[in-house]
């Protein structure tokens, strides 16, 4: 795999010429767009491709379910058209002419979603976003960052660093592969958020296209001010089924001068989850603070018989020091584990590339991220792992803990299974049945940062209960013809199901 700076990176090849290239899903209204609609498309001024190597390989994200069908001679779903707008005009303009024909519009950018939330279940238009990009502004006095949706993450960060002096501090896994709009729509972290915060931590104003065509901010114009609800919040982690995001005013912070790092060994993960509690219980938040059980500690740093601790702290090196103090003194106890092994983790911390060898080996692989306050997350722990290891063909499943704030964190498990090659698809929805009903019990959150897409739709409605009902009303009125990412975050589908799990 080679990363398209600044552009989206396939997950996989496709084992098979692309038009031999079958859809996965399918369902009653597959849209079709005709000459007259391509037309009008086109008089947008946005780019507009109906090549048919474009549209099958929009059609996908880094679902790794999705690798397996590549390999087989699938990819999840295919747009009829592909239309690419620079501006937030021509976004504008390419809403209005789809609401106009109920044409559903699935929007994309980087596609390094692992839920399949980018991919167009009923044909229609695939709306990249990818020319949408670039700083617009970076006010250093009150350290805010204007910009475009479609910019990816590495290459703001190093413009912002190389330009400005300041950071977003948002270091998601995908930074190579995702893109600020992105990132808003799916409530993404970066894996220094217990310092920075997750992205709806960092955003002050969004620019927003409703379906009809209107162009929105949500910001109320001041810090921290008190105009009615937080509309801000209406859109991030609404996954393009609401309004497609267009443009962010972004919080900033100047590039630290300070950094220290650490790493402990804890008799067991209980015992290390309360250590990071105590640490954030007394107000230190360092940047990473990420907790790997016996299994992941082995496998990631060869370190056996204990559950590790990795600490990295930047900031003022007086803020840094204060933070080392806390976590020094709330692993006294454990036990002492080289430094080392955090670099070893930033060195490794953005590789997928095993990804591909294991699924060509026929095994199937996924994460499955959650969140839970931390009275919950050691019963949450336990009941996921014996809750997965009942499903057949399982090879393993372990856990780390990646996020930390105040009243919980984010576990994230990670399973393995071979499976015959027919029950891939049967022992891959077992096992996210199993573990969702596991977190759900708990009464953990269905998703700590990679959101819902279609993976996830199933358990919409016992996750949020009767809060559902108004979420569904938020569709109704802000896209009454249900053109926008529709089958996804388990709404109402004016094309029609299709049929998954």
């Amino acid at each position: 795999m080679e990363v398209r700076r600044g552009a989206p990176t396939s997950a996989i090849a496709f084992d098979a010429p692309v038009q031999s290239i079958a859809r996965r899903f399918s369902s009653a209204r597959m849209v079709d767009v005709d000459e007259t609609l391509l037309g009008r498309l086109q008089a947008t001024g946005a780019s507009v491709s109906t090549d048919l190597a474009t549209c099958v390989e929009s059609g996908r994200d880094w679902w790794p379910l999705a690798m397996a069908w590549a390999l087989g001679g699938s990819g999840p779903g295919r747009a009829a058209v592909v239309v690419r707008p620079s501006s937030v005009d021509e976004v504008s303009a390419v809403l209005a002419v789809c609401d106009a024909a109920r044409v559903p519009v699935t929007t994309a950018a980087g596609r390094s979603g692992v839920c399949g939330a980018s991919v167009p279940l009923h044909g229609g238009v695939l709306l990249d976003m990818t020319d949408v990009a670039g700083v617009v502004d970076v006010d250093d006095s009150s350290l805010l960052l204007e910009v475009r949706a479609g910019t990816f993450g590495d290459v703001l960060e190093d413009e912002l660093r190389a330009k400005y002096s300041v950071t977003l501090g948002h270091w998601p896994q995908s930074v190579q592969l995702s893109t600020v709009g992105g990132w808003l729509a799916c409530r993404s972290a970066g894996q220094y958020s217990t310092r920075y915060g997750k992205i709806e931590d960092m955003v002050v104003d969004v620019e927003v296209v409703l379906a009809d065509g209107r162009v929105l901010h949500t910001g109320s114009g001041g810090p921290k001010a008190a105009v009615g609800p937080d509309l801000n919040q209406v859109f991030v982690g609404s996954e393009g089924t609401l309004g497609v995001i267009t443009s962010a005013t972004l919080r900033l912070h100047p590039v630290p001068a300070g950094q220290r790092r650490a790493a402990f060994g804890f008799a067991s993960f209980v015992e290390g989850l309360d250590a990071c509690r105590r640490i954030l219980r007394r107000g230190a938040t360092p940047a990473v603070l990420r907790l790997y059980d016996e299994a992941e500690s082995a496998r990631n740093f060869e370190v056996d018989d204990t559950c590790a601790l990795i600490v990295l702290d930047e900031s003022d090196p007086a803020v840094v020091d204060a933070v080392f103090s806390v976590v020094d003194e709330e692993c006294a106890a454990a036990r002492s584990l080289d430094v080392g092994l955090v670099e070893r983790w930033l060195g490794h911390r953005n590789d997928v590339s095993a990804l591909e060898p294991l699924y060509r080996r026929e095994i199937v692989v996924d994460t499955i991220e959650i969140a839970g306050r931390w009275a919950a997350l050691g019963p949450i722990y336990d009941d996921v792992r014996a809750a997965v290891a009942g499903v057949s063909d399982l090879l393993v499943v372990s856990a780390h803990q990646s996020h930390a704030y105040t009243d919980g964190a984010c576990l994230y498990f990670t399973f393995a299974g071979r499976p015959p090659a027919e029950e891939r698809d049967r022992f891959y929805v077992s096992v996210w049945d199993a573990a969702t009903s596991a977190v759900l019990g708990r009464g953990g959150a269905l998703s700590h940062h990679h959101g819902v897409g279609l993976n996830r739709s199933r358990f919409m409605r016992p996750a949020l209960g009767p809060a559902f009902d108004v979420l569904v009303a938020l569709k109704g009125a802000l896209d009454p013809n249900g053109i926008l990412n529709p089958g996804k975050l388990g709404l109402p589908d004016p094309y029609g199901e299709v049929g998954w799990p």
